[in-house]
């Protein structure tokens, strides 16, 4: 296993990376996501459409886990914790529109036309998944 630190590292400097959260039988549905984690405030974020496979798993069970691997194969982290789901906003100036432009910003920079992103928000009914991580694992001594 990684030590802890190298693992919180992968994890932070990871833009793709696999969610896995828990079907109503048990087994896992896995996605590929964007996650952001915020490594001093212990969440991960993630960006997502109300209504999909992932967001009707959470709103059941908030139990998740993040998986992300370096480039080169030979390094892997694992967080696992909870969810929260926020969103979707109604508005363009509602409280979970403006978490998600939060997200954007810490996970990409700044968007070259916030109106244009704040609008897909809501018509793509976007929720921000705030994942609060409670254990991190991995291999990446290579």
């Amino acid at each position: 296993m990684a030590d802890n630190d190298a693992a919180h590292a992968l994890l932070a400097e990871s833009r793709i990376g696999i969610l896995a959260t828990l079907l109503a039988d048990g087994r896992p549905h896995l996605s590929p996501v964007t996650p952001y984690y915020d490594r001093d405030a212990g969440k991960i974020y993630v960006s997502m459409r109300e209504g999909l496979v992932k967001t009707r798993n959470l709103r059941r069970d908030p139990r998740v886990s993040i998986e992300a691997t370096r480039t080169d194969g030979w390094a892997w982290a694992t967080a696992e914790g909870t969810a929260e789901l926020v969103g979707p906003g109604d508005s363009i100036d509602s409280a979970p529109v403006n978490a998600l432009v939060d997200y954007y910003r810490a996970a990409a920079g700044e968007h070259p036309d916030w109106d244009e992103y704040r609008e897909a928000m809501v018509n793509d009914r976007r929720v921000l998944m705030v994942m609060s991580v409670d254990r991190v694992y991995g291999q990446t001594l290579r």
